[in-house]
């Protein structure tokens, strides 16, 4: 009696996991179009840096792991991506700009950290960190202005004589 029991949840609780993969495959879209814009590194180890922390959200590459087709995890995994994408995108040249990304890494709201546990390789020492913003700022620069100009490109006040 106790062993068909047992086997009547093991079997119950197969039943409830192939349903939950069929949902997280099913209802979710994962997808990585291509790659339109060619980013020039002030290093390879930025780039680096950039790949481990940033790129699983901010990037057509995303490396979308097991549990990524597996509901419920699969609807949030999908949607952070889709908003990282959305916000900044290394492989679309989407709002690349160099003093946000530190802002953001410096305020500690990037990586997110539900990522961290999961991705240890995201999880950069203080030294990487400011390597990193310092390699983003050398690679994308500071943010222009509604212009379309950094503060060293305005043009001067000429005296017209």
């Amino acid at each position: 009696m106790l062993r068909s029991r047992v086997w009547l949840i093991v079997a119950a609780a197969l039943i409830v996991l192939a349903l939950l993969v069929v949902i997280g495959n099913a209802a979710v879209v994962r997808t990585n179009p291509p790659v339109t814009y060619t980013i020039t590194w002030d290093s390879p180890e930025t780039e680096a840096l950039a790949r481990a922390a940033c790129f699983d959200c901010h990037s057509h590459e995303t490396r979308w792991p097991w549990y990524a087709h597996i509901a419920p995890a699969a609807f949030l995994i999908v949607q952070d991506v889709n908003e990282g994408r959305k916000a900044m995108n290394f492989s679309t040249g989407h709002k690349l700009e160099g003093d946000e990304m530190v802002e953001q890494i410096e305020s500690g709201r990037m990586p997110k950290p539900i990522y961290l546990p999961l991705h240890p390789e995201a999880n950069l020492s203080a030294e990487q960190k400011s390597r990193l913003m310092a390699g983003l700022l050398a690679t994308f620069g500071q943010e222009k202005d509604e212009r379309g100009w950094q503060e060293e490109d305005e043009p001067e006040d000429e005296d017209e004589d």
